[in-house]
This record gives structure tokens, C-alpha cells and sequence, in this order.
């Protein structure tokens, strides 16, 4: 399972998750947003207790009681990849605006993720998700950049 195989310390991720079908999810204070087929990217980051791993995990497990916005949305699509990297510097704000700047990416949702930040969303609809390492790579400012395909959702 891919949270094992992540590091209990604190760090930023991206999850990248696959909707299969147009979808309406409903995100706390946010409300309903309608969301088109396709891939969108959430940028977090996992700075306290079991760090990247219980984070990460977290997101992954099926049954769990909501409690961020990224909760209503994995209830409804699968993930698909995660990247990460172990740092304890809060990464989630330039990765989101990294992803962001991509060709052809978009904000879905505004505020989704961002809501205690400056950040437009941490929500991103990705064209090019192939783009995605070498835009978080560019804005690490060192280490190494972890990937996990296709996780198994526990």
C-alpha cells in the first residue's frame, strides 16, 4: 500500500485524481461546484503528527469522516498518482501556482484547499498531467521528488 511506503515526516503533496463522469461535489462552506470529466490536482501539504504518511493515507482510506475539502472530492474519483516530497517547508502554494501556470490548466473551483491561504485554489484541472514532475521538481528547493502510481485506495 502506498502510504507504507511514505516517509512519517512532514512534507507537501499532490494528488492527482480522475473523474470519469461530470460530477457535483459539495465541499463545506465552499458549496456544490459542478466538475467536467477529466484530471485534477490537489496540492497539500502534511506538516503534523505522522507527517506525509498519515496524510497521505488519510486521503487514500475509503471510509473516513470529512473534514477538508479534498475529502468530498476523493469520496467521488479516484486517485490515480501522488508525488511528494519530505520537507518542512509548507510547498502546497507554489506547487498550486506551478500547476497553475501549465498549458492549458484551469481553477475549477475558487478557494478549494486554499482556505488558509492567499492562493486562488489547490484545486487544478490538469491538460498535461505527463507536466506534472518537472513543474513540482522546478520549485523544490532540494531533495527529491517522490512518485507513487495508481495507489490502492484502503
Amino acid at each position: 500500500m502506498i502510504f507504507s511506503s511514505l516517509p512519517p515526516t512532514p512534507g507537501s503533496y499532490v494528488l492527482l485524481l480522475r473523474l470519469d463522469a461530470p460530477r457535483a461535489v459539495r465541499a463545506g462552506r465552499l458549496g456544490t461546484f459542478d466538475l467536467s470529466p477529466g484530471m485534477v490536482a490537489y496540492t497539500g501539504s502534511a506538516l503534523g503528527p505522522g507527517g506525509l504518511r498519515a496524510r497521505v493515507g488519510r486521503h487514500l482510506r475509503a471510509e473516513k469522516r470529512p473534514h477538508w475539502h479534498i475529502d468530498a472530492l476523493t469520496a467521488a474519483a479516484p486517485v490515480v498518482a501522488v508525488w511528494a516530497a519530505e520537507s518542512p517547508a509548507r510547498l502546497e502554494c507554489a506547487w498550486a501556482a506551478a500547476l497553475i501556470g501549465l498549458p492549458g490548466s484551469a481553477i475549477p473551483a475558487r478557494g478549494f484547499g486554499a482556505s488558509d491561504c492567499a492562493c486562488p485554489a489547490h484545486l487544478i484541472r490538469i491538460a498535461a498531467p505527463e507536466a506534472i514532475p518537472a513543474a513540482l521538481q522546478a520549485t523544490l528547493p532540494s531533495g527529491v521528488l517522490l512518485y507513487f502510481p495508481q495507489p490502492s485506495v484502503v
